[in-house]
């Protein structure tokens, strides 16, 4: 103990400002001293408050905060891969655990770094683990950060249900209460838009959408009305609205701005690119531009593989459109690259432009072969809207090759996933 190893009686600590009794108390766990009172302590035992409430040696925190700070610097530029390895490392230090908001720091950037790496099912873990211990009445904005992520994660994975279901929950416990909402309220009122289309419920997606720019609008926040309006842009994307959506996504990056999270703005920078192909297609440089732009800014932060990858993805469908198959390919190859074998909406998304763009440069055979992959894929995904856009698109490009048995099953399979 410090006290003891400085020579000093409870009562020399202690006066005048403390007795000793309260010294005493402090010292056997029966009273939690304020702050204020730890900041007094340890200024008269010469040691950092920290130490004083976690025994842990001050050089043994430097390190660790030196290793957080890394991380969490290495993760926002993009290096996902070494940000978790030294997390891993840092959060099996038994002695994290004497560091509360050191040890809540790694876990979320953990997180994040697993979901940018493609590992979702830890991901999940992490961010569940963070949210079982937050009381949403304690620590509102976090725990709705938390839920918007995991909501995300399972997204990723293809789970439109949970996706839907940890979204739908935690909105509803949000907003079931009084008052104004908040920003964080709104994106996860927006994370549950892209849930509900995920999932092929349309009127849902487009009726809370709706309800959010009413609200973004009455709050006025920049950050809301940017999570709305990008939403609304994606609902009417698949409304086939495609001049009101490439508004709606002109008014969110307005909104987004230059200065702020990068992450968000290259996500919404590559939605846009998007759109700008379906509505505009005799602009498709200009999209081609943007989605360029997206996957440079994706690159250089902690965007994760399949956020790159979808950009990727729309990126080749801009080469194709500009007439450019083989630069087509070797975008797609790049998603695919990123994707892994997981069976995943945008694997499926990548290797069916992989195949037109096969199917452009004379490579039959080979867009067969790509299409047998995409046709597998399919089959072992949960049906949702992404799943039966995927069938149509598959079916399209079978016409192509004559495959008329293959493109009926397809066909049939988009209707499935749709509801139809």
């Amino acid at each position: 103990m410090t006290r003891i190893r400085q020579g000093l009686s409870q009562a020399q600590l202690a006066l005048p400002e403390l007795s000793d009794s309260y010294v005493s108390l402090i010292e056997s766990g029966k009273r939690i001293p304020t702050p204020d009172v730890v900041r007094l302590l340890a200024r008269k035992l010469g040691c950092s408050p920290s130490y004083l409430s976690s025994g842990i040696d001050e050089h043994v925190q430097d390190q660790m905060r030196v290793t957080l700070e890394y991380a969490e610097i290495a993760l926002q530029n993009g290096e996902a891969a070494e940000a978790r390895d030294r997390l891993t490392e840092l959060l099996a230090d038994p002695d994290l655990a004497s560091l509360p908001e050191y040890a809540r720091r790694a876990r979320w950037a953990h997180a994040l770094a697993l979901e940018a790496t493609g590992e979702l099912d830890e991901a999940i873990g992490e961010f569940a683990a963070l949210a079982a211990v937050l009381s949403p009445d304690y620590d509102t904005e976090e725990w709705i950060r938390l839920n918007i992520a995991m909501s995300r994660c399972h997204r990723e994975k293809g789970d439109a249900a949970r996706s839907v279901a940890v979204a739908e929950g935690a909105f509803a416990r949000v907003t079931g209460r009084s008052g104004p909402w908040s920003d964080e309220a709104v994106k996860l009122g927006a994370t549950l838009v892209g849930a509900y289309l995920e999932r092929g419920d349309l009127v849902s997606g487009g009726q809370l959408a709706e309800r959010l720019i009413e609200q973004a609008d009455a709050i006025g926040s920049p950050a809301a009305r940017m999570a709305a309006y990008w939403e609304a842009a994606i609902v009417a994307r698949y409304q086939a609205d495609f001049e009101k959506a490439v508004t709606y996504g002109e008014r969110a990056l307005a909104l987004l701005g230059e200065a702020a999270d990068l992450r968000n703005l290259s996500r919404l920078r590559g939605e846009y690119g998007t759109l700008m192909l379906l509505a505009r297609p005799d602009d498709a440089e200009r999209a081609r531009d943007e989605l360029q732009r997206a996957t440079r800014e994706m690159t250089a932060t902690a965007a994760g593989g399949i956020d790159i990858a979808r950009c990727l993805t729309e990126l080749a469908r801009a080469e194709l459109a500009l007439g450019q198959p083989r630069k087509a390919a070797d975008r797609a190859t790049e998603a695919l690259d990123l994707l892994g074998d997981e069976p995943r909406p945008a694997t499926a998304g990548a290797l069916i432009v992989l195949a037109e763009a096969r199917i452009r440069l004379d490579r039959a055979e080979s867009a067969v072969e790509v299409l047998d992959r995409a046709m597998e894929c399919l089959r072992r995904m949960e049906p949702s809207r992404e799943a039966a856009e995927g069938w149509f698109n598959l079916a399209e490009l079978l016409s192509q090759t004559g495959d008329e048995e293959r493109r009926t099953e397809a066909y049939r399979n988009a209707l499935n996933c749709a509801g139809l």
